[in-house]
């Protein structure tokens, strides 16, 4: 397989839309001609739009956009600005009267990382669409990633910034890529090795935890509320609505190989997944591709996240590393 860039995916066009200031934003990811889509839902604490339709035994045959953003439960409100924007240029399900696009959304609780009273609404949504349109993409500190923190277990004041990113892999004419807003209670893990999310003492080395969690299981209080990693899978293969729901739980998996520990009770980690039916191939085949762009989203969107809300980046982190050792 060979990397590529996820907008090499035919059939679909990616746009952010933020407020740096207020440190909040959201996604879009638009399938003008529709697509099969399915969701799974691992965290305990999910905040989503739309998704009972995606059941294989409901009537949802195709959707045409997938909404990712910050803003908690509030920030489901940008969805409307993705039907507004989908309406106008006639893309959704005929009904005589009008069209009706199917949108479908996820959240994740960004409230405490800049101004708790200002969220992703109808405008941002519909300027997400826009920016899509324009071809306007860019990865780390923008868009559902803007508010994104990681590593909470021991307070804001240890945590470190999470952000969005993407990555997308080739394997003959199949094309599979994701994109994921990464704002977990635990760290980011590559290799096994922690390279972002709890502080310790000294603001440059990690913590665990995994092993803080463990050292403190008598304690009931939600000591870490304000996570959830959000992303959406993408690719040209031909799946049903069943296997369209699988994808979207397979690639779960590469949300455990990349943060530890994945789907705590605080989070509200869900998958979705779209599929355009352009390339007949194995099931499995996609799964691989599913996991490892996944895990290297993750990645990419704590590697190129910039510091925001008083909360330390991955690249500002190596930066002071560097600089202590001088």
């Amino acid at each position: 397989m060979k990397e590529i860039k996820i907008q090499e995916i035919p059939g679909f066009r990616l746009g952010n839309a933020q407020d740096l200031n207020a440190i909040t934003g959201c996604t879009v990811i638009l399938c003008e001609k529709g697509a099969v889509c399915g969701v799974d839902v691992r965290g305990g604490s999910p905040g989503t739009r739309d998704t009972d339709a995606l059941n294989p035994v409901n009537n949802r045959l195709q959707t045409h956009g997938v909404l990712l953003a910050g803003g908690s439960s509030f920030g489901l409100d940008a969805a409307g600005g993705v039907m507004r924007f989908l309406e106008e240029r006639g893309i959704g399900r005929d009904v005589g009267v009008t069209v009706v696009p199917n949108v479908c959304a996820a959240i994740l609780f960004d409230l405490k990382c800049g101004a708790w009273d200002v969220r992703p609404d109808v405008a941002m949504g519909y300027e997400a669409c826009r920016q899509a349109y324009d071809g306007v993409w860019a990865e780390g500190s923008v868009g559902a990633g803007t508010g994104a923190t990681i590593g909470k277990v021991r307070g804001k004041q240890y945590a470190m910034k999470g952000g969005l990113g993407t990555a997308a892999f080739q394997q003959g004419e199949l094309m599979v890529g994701a994109v994921m807003a990464v704002n977990c209670v635990g760290d980011i893990v590559d290799e096994q090795k922690i390279i972002a999310g709890t502080l310790a003492d000294d603001g440059l080395s990690m913590a665990d935890s995994k092993q803080i969690i463990l050292e403190t299981y008598n304690h009931a209080k939600d000591l870490f509320s304000g996570n959830t990693v959000i992303g959406c899978v993408m690719t040209n293969a031909k799946l049903q609505k069943t296997q369209a729901v699988k994808l979207a739980a397979l690639s779960h998996n590469g949300i455990a190989k990349a943060i530890s520990p994945a789907h705590s009770i605080f989070d509200g980690d869900t998958v979705f997944s779209l599929s355009t039916g352009a390339v007949e191939t194995s099931f499995d085949a996609v799964g691989i591709l599913a996991v490892e762009a996944v895990r290297c989203a993750i990645l990419n969107a704590v590697k190129q996240a910039d510091s925001l809300g008083q909360r330390l980046s991955y690249q500002e982190l190596q930066q002071r590393r560097v600089a202590q050792k001088k």
